[in-house]
């Protein structure tokens, strides 16, 4: 079983920044792919950003060049430092991370970790 534990939410000012960070423990597969994942109410669940074991990184076209993911593979860990924030960003924020053992592939979810922008 692996477990992603998720901190750094909160309210902040538009234009201010938040760090999110995700822990993942006990992994019993092999770690590809480390991601953010936002979803606000009424909407579905959107990609924010990836990064891959090689540190490649994707970003959704709404925070490209406002927010940054990384990673650190031996603590298991993954961030998401968002700046310039806007009132649009306010969301949960999924961790997730994807890998695969010898029965496919596999996907665990953080317990969310509210974001919340005001004007």
């Amino acid at each position: 079983q692996v477990q992603l534990v998720e901190s750094g939410g909160g309210l902040v000012q538009a234009g201010g920044s938040l760090r999110l960070s995700c822990a993942a423990s006990g992994r019993v597969f092999s770690i590809n792919t480390m991601g953010w994942y936002r979803q606000a109410p009424g909407k579905q669940r959107e990609l924010v950003a990836v990064i891959t074991s090689g540190l490649s990184t994707n970003y959704a076209d709404s925070v490209k060049g406002r927010f940054t993911i990384s990673r650190d593979n031996a603590k298991n860990t993954v961030w998401l430092q968002m700046n310039s924030l806007k009132p649009e960003d306010t969301a949960v924020y999924y961790c997730n991370v994807r890998g695969n053992d010898a029965g496919g592939y596999r996907s665990s979810w953080g317990q969310g970790t509210q974001v919340t922008v005001s004007s």
